[in-house]
This record gives C-alpha cells, structure tokens and sequence, in this order.
C-alpha cells in the first residue's frame, strides 16, 4: 500500500505562486504515473497534471496548461506542482494521486487508487 502526504498549500494573490509536494512510501515510486487533482467546494475532483513512472511524460489540463508544472524526483519518491499565475479559479483542495495501472498517464480520478489527505491552495483577486 502506497501513503502520500502533500504539503506547500496557502493563502497567495492572484498572479502569485506557489509550489506543492507529494511525499510517497510504501510502494515502489519510480513504477508509478503521479497526478495531480483538485477540488472546490461543491465540485468533483478533477485532472490536473500528471506525470509518467520516469518523469519523461507530462500531462496537464487545459485550464493550467503554461502556468503548471508537474514533475518528480524518484530518488527522493516526491512528485511536486509548480504553480505560476495563479488565479481565483485554481482555489482549490488540491490532491496527489497514484495510477498503479501501469497503462499510462490517466486523467480520471477513478483511475488512481491511492491519495493523500489534500492540501489547501487559495487564491485571492
């Protein structure tokens, strides 16, 4: 079993940034697609970035296509988020996830079977 914990959440203005990290144990890392969700109150959890077993494939959303960045360091079995200009609409819970699948990088949450506890990003205008 695979035990995620993020960090690096808060409070910034629009146009600021921030970067999230993702610690996992329990599971051979560098086997594993990493994404990353979120979700706003009242709204599902959606795609946001993920990122391939060797970190040589990235994915992102449209809505943060160019201001995110996902990657990962699978010697320290950590997948991180760089979030540039942020705005309003990226308020969030936001969630690292793993696809144990082996298939891919997937964009569905029902594709990822393990997650953390969330960390909370705000944004204000």
């Amino acid at each position: 079993q695979v035990q995620l914990v993020e960090s690096g959440g808060g409070l910034v203005q629009a146009g600021g940034s921030l970067r999230l990290s993702c610690a996992a144990s329990g599971g051979t890392f560098s086997s594993y697609v990493m994404g990353w969700f979120r979700q706003a109150p009242g709204k599902e959890r959606t795609f946001v970035a993920g990122v391939s077993s060797s970190g040589g494939s990235t994915y992102y959303a449209n809505s943060v296509r160019g201001r995110f960045t996902i990657s990962r360091d699978n010697t320290k079995n950590t997948v991180y988020l760089q979030m540039n200009s942020l705005k309003p609409e990226d308020t969030a819970v936001y969630y690292c996830g793993v696809d144990v699948r082996r298939l891919g990088v997937g964009v569905r949450s029902w594709q990822y079977e393990y997650w953390g506890q969330g960390t909370q990003v705000t944004v204000s205008s």
